[in-house]
């Protein structure tokens, strides 16, 4: 996969457009928190998660700082989950009957169509958890990256309580995520291989890999896909 400086991958999530020059845990996660901002989709992006045999398609829209998902379990009624991102937090949306209301913490770890994907994976709430801290560098499929350490609030919702995060040291991009349960055991990896343009000077997430993991062993469980189509308006392709 090639970099170029200009790109902003979509972070979960879109995702981090800004340098991150400076190794300080706070700036690189603010950079990821912004650059949800800095990109537009107009008709949205259509997609699909897959496991195993099993395919559900969705339609992702980006405008600013509202971010959309919309998708159908079998065959059954849309199901629309959003995200709105603020300077300190982001706050989380559920529409039924063309009605908002807040998403039911409850609801945050319940997998996506039986994916292993989650509404708390959506939303990568974990880049606005204050406790973060560097831990040095590492290298991820041959790029040198920023080791982010963040820990979750007390009394904050989901099952993570521990996150790191991978961001690439020159272009701000996250390679790779993995999230802890409270006994440190792995729960969770994302792991991004492939974006596209979708615009000039605007590239986003073509596929992403999704794995659960059994804590106490740490065993790989089950992989999701996360793969969007490039859009008429792309023409180029993204590096690979």
């Amino acid at each position: 996969m090639n970099f170029k400086p200009t790109f902003a991958l979509f972070y979960l999530i879109a995702l981090l457009a800004a340098p991150a020059q400076q190794p300080d845990a706070k700036t690189i996660l603010g950079g990821a928190r912004m650059s949800a901002t800095l990109t537009k989709v107009d008709g949205g992006l259509k997609g699909n998660l897959r496991q195993g045999g099993r395919k559900t398609d969705l339609m992702l829209f980006l405008q600013g700082k509202d971010i959309q998902f919309q998708f159908s379990e079998n065959k059954g009624p849309q199901q629309i989950f959003q995200m709105r991102i603020g300077a300190a937090d982001v706050d989380l949306f559920e529409y039924k009957d063309n009605k908002s209301s807040p998403f039911p913490e409850k609801k945050l770890t319940e997998p996506i169509s039986n994916s292993d994907l989650t509404y708390e994976d959506l939303a990568l709430r974990f880049l606005y958890w204050p406790d973060a801290a560097l831990e040095g560098r590492e290298d991820v499929a041959g790029q040198s990256c920023f080791k982010i350490r963040v820990n979750k609030p007390k009394g904050s919702a989901g099952r993570y309580e521990v996150v790191y995060v991978w961001v690439h040291e020159k272009f701000g991009a996250f390679m790779r995520i993995r999230g802890h349960d409270k006994s440190g055991g792995l729960v969770k990896e994302f792991q991004v291989e492939d974006v596209m343009q979708i615009a000039k000077d605007t590239w986003t997430l073509r596929k992403m890999q999704v794995s659960t993991h059994d804590p106490a062993t740490g065993r790989r469980t089950s992989i999701t896909d996360v793969t969007f189509d490039t859009p008429n308006q792309a023409a180029p392709k993204g590096p690979r």
